[in-house]
């Protein structure tokens, strides 16, 4: 745990957590205490520190405490001049300060509550530098009347004013550029951000380095960094930490974040690593072009070595299990504008488990597991009833919950034993009453279940692998409960043998089957289209208006104290995430027992497969499978074999016999030609018509290719035979493609309507009209460009003229989902291997993969120019472009991979045999080329 590097008794011990929130450390210069009974040994030399509202002293001796004095409750800040003095030395210049209230720190060197002594007092400073010590003088005097003022508002601008001062009477110190040839892009003040801390000074980035140099000197160190953050930080830095400057290189980023600070568009976070929820650092920007020309600087300079994440693309990782459930929330959580550095907005995670008293957790049980469906007040029946009563009878705006289930309270109330500095500073030096402090899981839990307003939900290091935060490893004095025990280590359920054990069980339980199956459940409740609205307010979901993104416009509140006011509450009751998900998020894919393909070629007699053959049949697949992956990882070695112009006009389609030894391709010039692989030359011409043939397939029989025609029909070609067989006359319009499975042909049309047909002699080398009977016709609303089978036979997906991708039931020929997701005409689409997805492209040059369960889009690719045809594997697309280049895709990271230059013209037909190791292409440049991938 990053916070227990703090935590420890060091020689300093100064922490801008000792300020008061949203106030500055301006300056330190060496002094000497000097008390009210004066005697000279008694001085006491240290730091004498200008903060915005205090001043703090803290002494080089480590057993006497470090003094700090509100600005607003000094009677009196003056210099006092030589003579003046209690003493007669050489350092006769000194601030003399009357005040009525000092508060001491770390007493003895303990973390401890801090100590407030009211009543009059009067100490004296005297600075080492005497020359120095009258600007102090009226530094504190400029403080102290902005401390004064009877508006906050007033005092903030103040504040804020001598801030702005300071920064413009500064600029970064070029001199700490790591290289001479650095080119400097642009600088400008800042605030570096860290839990309950903002720290002002300046970024300047280059175009190597990125670099942050606080304004006041406060020492920027490995340690100071590990204080700032609630999360873990653990390995080696991706930065270099000097004494007074952060310096990042701009080459190890991997993720760049625009966020919200203060309900405003100013922050940037900066992340060297992919799924730790620790950031390298936390700015708050003055202005938002500042902001944005510092993030589109680093976007575009790290634009070809990082990729641009989506709550889409992390969706597809996480549904294919690339992602832990763990790593999918903390992307999200990084999405949504949740940062372990705003304790606002800090990373929330679900309550998973609902039983905390059995000795053994039996995760195979729903009991064991929280309802991921409902919001945590949501979850007592009793108690939401009284809620709802209450909601019922509220004027508008009306909400469910008067409290959130994330805020800095309950962030700090989980992380009080590793974070004490930071309760201390959020709560005025004080640590909450014994029996309300995080003292049992199991407490809590209950607590959230029947309190009355109780509803937060967990933090990411429940789910994490350092236990420190369970412990009170530091020896707090946390105090003593009503029961008369102490507050010590958090009490675990009794199935949990010690912390560590406790982390191990309760990770498992987030990454188990039944989490697996339900957690797209909470994320529609906290990130997605149930978080606002009709849906909220079914789910019983909502909150407070003012934890809502955009519920409120404080710039444009015009009373200053009253806009102050408004964004302190926001900030301390907490924030609802931004939404990320608009529509219902997909369940994740999780492993089930693999269905038996039924072969007519290994059926016993009895039509079920017999043991042995069975045992074949799955070594041959898991065989099949794994060369089937390992071609994909090696797409990117396509090699050109062999390339050939033998239409005249576009190539439509291509079918190639099981040997291998022939390849039928058709073509806008409205031929079927064959050519052999061996003898490299085309064999054969037929003409059915004198309009385009649009697609061709090779039958089930091997001996025959059907072929489909712009005009209306499709046409039967026999092999052996050299001649056409016959002629299914079926459609309106242009029959556009054709699919075959079992003794079925499905046949799409411009005539918006795709007809099944059986055929009785399934798949003989007899093909007449009368033994094919139409079983169903699918209508659309537009014409049928596309048609693709899954694998089983059991779905079909058709991509029409107006951008519209339906999926169809085959055996009850009735629509599962109809998804208006492109803006023109649809020209190919194609099931995964799985049959979870459809990937679809278009006319407006999208990439969209598709849920079959929902119909959701849970991917959106914008490509530089039209796909035309692709075949993919579920994460890897190769596609042919209208530039007529081959590319392949990631879908993961939504970027091509390899760019293999192809045809002249737009690629308009592929094919692919079924170990994925040789591919035939066609195009408009009338060529078909034979590809093949290298061992």
């Amino acid at each position: 745990m990053a916070f227990l590097k703090t935590q420890e008794r060091t020689k300093e011990r100064f922490s801008l957590l000792l300020l008061d929130l949203e106030e500055y450390y301006f300056e330190q210069h060496t002094a000497y205490h000097v008390p009210s009974s004066f005697k000279k040994d008694q001085r006491t030399r240290g730091s004498f520190k200008v903060c915005s509202r205090s001043i703090i002293f803290e002494p080089d001796d480590l057993a006497e405490p470090i003094l700090k004095i509100p600005l607003r409750d000094c009677q009196k800040i003056e210099f006092v001049e030589e003579g003046k003095n209690p003493f007669n030395d050489p350092r006769p210049p000194a601030v003399s300060v009357s005040c009525e209230q000092v508060i001491y720190i770390k007493e003895s060197n303990v973390l401890a509550p801090y100590r407030n002594e009211r009543g009059s007092k009067q100490l004296t400073f005297h600075l080492e530098v005497w020359s120095k010590t009258e600007d102090v003088v009226q530094t504190l005097l400029q403080l102290h009347r902005a401390s004064r003022l009877e508006k906050l508002g007033d005092q903030t601008a103040m504040i804020a004013a001598n801030l702005q001062s300071r920064l413009a009477r500064a600029s970064f110190d070029k001199n700490y550029f790591q290289q001479v040839t650095e080119r400097p892009h642009m600088e400008c003040a800042v605030e570096m951000v860290t839990p309950l801390v903002s720290n002002p000074g300046h970024v300047c980035i280059t175009d190597e380095n990125l670099y942050f140099q606080p304004l006041n000197g406060y020492p920027v160190s490995r340690r100071a960094a590990c204080g700032s953050s609630l999360s873990n930080i653990s390995g080696s830095y991706n930065f270099s930490w000097q004494e007074h400057v952060i310096q990042i290189k701009l080459h190890s980023v991997r993720r760049i974040y625009k966020r919200r600070h203060g309900l405003r568009p100013l922050g940037l976070e900066v992340f060297c690593t992919e799924n730790d929820f620790c950031s390298d650092i936390y700015l708050k920007f003055y202005s938002t072009t500042d902001r944005d020309d510092i993030y589109f600087y680093m976007a575009s300079f790290l634009e070809n070595h990082v990729t641009e994440h989506t709550a889409d693309g992390y969706m597809l990782q996480w549904q294919r299990g690339h992602l832990s459930n763990y790593q999918y929330l903390l992307h999200l959580n990084n999405l949504a504008d949740r940062s372990c550095n705003d304790l606002s907005q800090y990373p929330v995670f679900p309550w998973v488990i609902a039983d905390y008293t059995s000795t053994q957790l039996d995760t195979t049980s729903a009991a064991t597991f929280r309802d991921l469906s409902k919001p945590v007040g949501a979850l007592n029946r009793e108690r939401l009833e009284q809620l709802l009563a209450r909601y019922q009878g509220m004027p508008e705006p009306r909400f469910m919950y008067g409290s959130h289930y994330s805020s800095p309270g309950y962030v700090l109330f989980y992380l009080v034993r590793v974070a004490p500095e930071h309760m201390l500073c959020l709560q005025n030096g004080r640590f909450d009453h014994a029996d309300r402090m995080f003292n049992s899981i199991a407490e809590t839990w209950k607590n959230c279940l029947e309190g009355a307003t109780d509803f937060k939900e967990l933090i990411p290091e429940f789910y994490g692998s350092d236990c420190s935060f369970l412990k009170n490893k530091l020896s707090l004095d946390l105090g003593r409960r009503q029961n008369g025990r102490l507050v010590g280590d958090v009490v675990l359920p009794p199935w949990a043998s010690d912390p560590s054990d406790f982390l191990q069980k309760h990770k498992a339980a987030l990454e188990s089957q039944y989490v697996s199956e339900h957690l797209h459940e909470w994320i529609d409740l906290v990130f997605g289209y149930k978080q606002k609205g009709d849906e909220a307010r079914a789910a019983h979901n909502v909150f407070h208006p003012l934890t809502y993104e955009g519920s409120i416009d404080c710039d444009s509140i015009g009373d200053p104290d009253e806009r102050i006011g408004m964004l302190t509450q926001i900030l301390e009751f907490g924030q609802t995430p931004t939404q990320l998900f608009t529509s219902p998020h997909p369940q994740r894919i999780t492993p089930c027992v693999p269905n038996i393909t039924r072969s007519p070629s290994v059926n016993s007699p009895g039509g079920e497969l017999s043991p042995a053959s069975q045992n074949e049949d799955s070594s041959f697949e898991d065989l099949t499978e794994e060369s089937r992956k390992l071609a994909w990882a090696n797409m990117g070695t396509l090699s050109r074999i062999s390339s050939h112009k033998i239409h005249k006009e576009t190539v439509t389609g291509i079918a190639v016999t099981q040997d291998g030894a022939a390849v039928f391709s058709t073509s806008q010039d409205s031929t079927l030609k064959m050519f052999s692989r061996e003898l490299k030359d085309f064999q054969r011409s037929m003409s059915f018509s004198n309009m385009a043939l649009s697609s061709c397939l090779m039958l089930a029989d091997g001996k025959t290719v059907a072929c489909s025609s712009w005009d209306n029909n499709v046409y039967f070609y026999s092999v052996p035979y050299g001649r056409r067989q016959d002629t299914l006359m079926g459609h309106d319009d242009a029959v556009s493609e054709i699919r075959w499975f079992d003794d079925r042909l499905f046949t799409a049309s411009w005539d918006s309507t795709v007809k099944v047909w059986q055929c009785a002699s399934d798949g003989s080398s007899s093909h007449k009209r009368s033994e094919f009977q139409l079983l169903a016709e699918l209508e659309h609303d537009a014409g049928v460009n596309t048609i693709s089978l899954n694998p089983a036979g059991t779905l079909l997906v058709s991509g029409c003229k107006d951008g519209a991708v339906s999926i169809w039931d085959t055996s009850t020929h009735k629509v599962l989902q109809q998804i208006r997701c492109h803006t023109g005409t649809v020209h190919h689409t194609a099931f995964s291997p799985d049959s979870r997805h459809i990937l679809s492209v278009a006319a407006d040059s999208c990439m969209k993969v598709i849920d079959v369960q929902t119909g959701m889009m849970i991917s959106h690719v914008k490509a530089e120019e039209e796909q035309r045809c692709f075949y993919w594997d579920g994460n890897s697309v190769l596609c042919g472009g209208q530039s007529g280049d081959l590319l392949l895709w990631d879908l993961l990271s939504s970027t091509v991979t390899k760019r293999i230059p192809a045809h002249s013209g737009a690629v308009t037909a592929m094919w692919m045999n079924d170990l994925c190791t040789t591919v035939i292409t066609g195009g408009e440049d009338r060529q078909m080329i034979l590809w093949k991938l290298q061992s």
